[in-house]
């Protein structure tokens, strides 16, 4: 895979991290410095909220940030639980990506005052 700098780019991997108060989906990318991290809050038994994302220069355009919400997609999908998307940058791409939003995934809106 090559990504838009035209580096060649390995497979990413990710983890689901939950130490105390500190969630975040975690993605590295075996030859290139630093870690993708996609943060998430618990509001709820069955509904998180994407909150923020975090991505070094060296990750950028490697296409690391849509994994990270595609696997909490997926995550969201396989564990019964809805995803807020709070982050604008999740919003923009679920916006992007009706099939998100299937009853499998039900993605659940935050009211903004």
């Amino acid at each position: 895979m090559i990504d838009r700098d035209g580096r060649k780019n390995n497979a990413i991997r990710i983890e689901k991290r939950v130490a105390g108060t500190s969630r975040r989906y975690a993605g590295r990318i075996d030859g290139v410095d630093g870690e993708d991290g996609l943060h998430f809050t618990v509001r709820g038994p069955t509904l998180i909220s994407a909150d923020h994302s975090e991505a070094p220069t060296t990750m950028r355009g490697t296409g690391a940030a849509m994994a990270l919400v595609e696997y909490m997609i997926g995550d969201a999908r396989a564990n019964g639980f809805k995803i807020s998307p709070s982050y604008p940058c999740v919003l923009t791409q679920y916006r992007k990506h009706p099939e998100w939003s299937a009853a499998s995934l039900a993605f659940s809106k935050l009211k903004t005052v």
